[in-house]
């Protein structure tokens, strides 16, 4: 950009056209939402300052967070936050941001908690930056859940996403893998594990494969592994009766079904996200 009158709607024509030659998928909104968040308005107030000169010391924070986009940095990386749920979630390198697909995880939960005699008690495995355990949190009253992750700096993201949206009495957030020893019984386990097989994880996006964490990703040579160990525990942690929800990767599905179904579980339903693709498994504790 040179030295001259930059307006908000010129440099949007300008990022989209730079992002477009840089095969940056959407390039008007990644655009938009980069601006907005800088000069601190919505997408919406940018269109409405259209013609409003933009000061040096932002065209300059605005050129860094372009480099950084067209470095194939996730935008929510340097945003600092995702959108989930309609809800503001903290993220970093530390953690998997979360996927607009993983609200088929959080409906499903949703509606078998409201179907059960609370109070309930909820585990989530792999918690992240703690998104569907907060939203189950905040929609469900009378509701305790229990989080667990391998990666302490998660954790410790989980748990300031929680303060800020009002539910950190209502999650207990465990360091470790998998299941949490000592808890009682759950009538619910959901969870959203690493399924990505080995040999595919250089193919994924370099936005993924070069800044998320790869051991919220790789789920083992056929990308199996954790739906396995997840299956196994699993009855031993639900009451009679007891629900377990997985989110899976496309064409998982009948893997993981016969998977659950070799470990006892009955009723066993797979959920289609708005693409069609099996996305969600849930399963009863025969």
């Amino acid at each position: 950009m040179k030295q001259e009158r930059w307006t908000v709607l010129k440099v949007l024509k300008w990022t989209t056209e730079y992002f477009r030659e840089k095969e940056i998928e959407n390039p008007r909104l990644e655009a938009e939402v980069l601006l907005a968040h800088l000069l601190g308005v919505d997408r919406v107030g940018l269109y409405l300052t259209h013609d409003k000169p933009i000061k040096e010391e932002e065209l300059k924070a605005y050129r860094e967070m372009i480099q950084r986009r067209t470095a194939w940095e996730p935008t929510a990386y340097i945003l600092g936050y995702k959108e989930f749920w309609s809800l503001r979630f903290k993220v970093s390198p530390e953690c998997l941001i979360p996927r607009p697909e993983t609200e088929h995880l959080v409906e499903e939960a949703l509606r078998i908690g409201g179907q059960l005699k609370p109070p309930l008690r909820m585990l989530e495995i792999g918690t992240g930056c703690g998104a569907v355990a907060i939203v189950l949190a905040k929609e469900l009253k009378d509701t305790q859940i229990v989080a667990t992750d391998i990666s302490p700096h998660a954790l410790a993201l989980a748990q300031e996403n929680a303060r800020a949206q009002g539910v950190e009495e209502k999650i207990k957030f465990i360091h470790g893998d998998l299941f949490p020893s000592g808890e009682a019984p759950f009538c619910l386990i959901v969870s959203n594990p690493p399924y990505i097989p080995t040999e595919e994880i250089l193919q994924l996006a370099p936005e993924v494969r070069d800044y998320e964490p790869l051991t919220a990703l790789e789920g083992g040579e056929d990308g199996m592994r954790f739906f396995r160990e997840i299956a196994r525990g699993a009855a031993d942690f639900l009451i009679e009766g007891g629900w377990l929800l997985l989110e899976m990767g496309k064409g998982q599905a009948p893997q993981v079904a016969n998977t659950i179904e070799r470990e006892g579980f009955t009723h066993i339903e797979l959920v289609p996200d708005y693409a069609g693709v099996k996305r969600v498994v849930k399963a009863k504790r025969g």
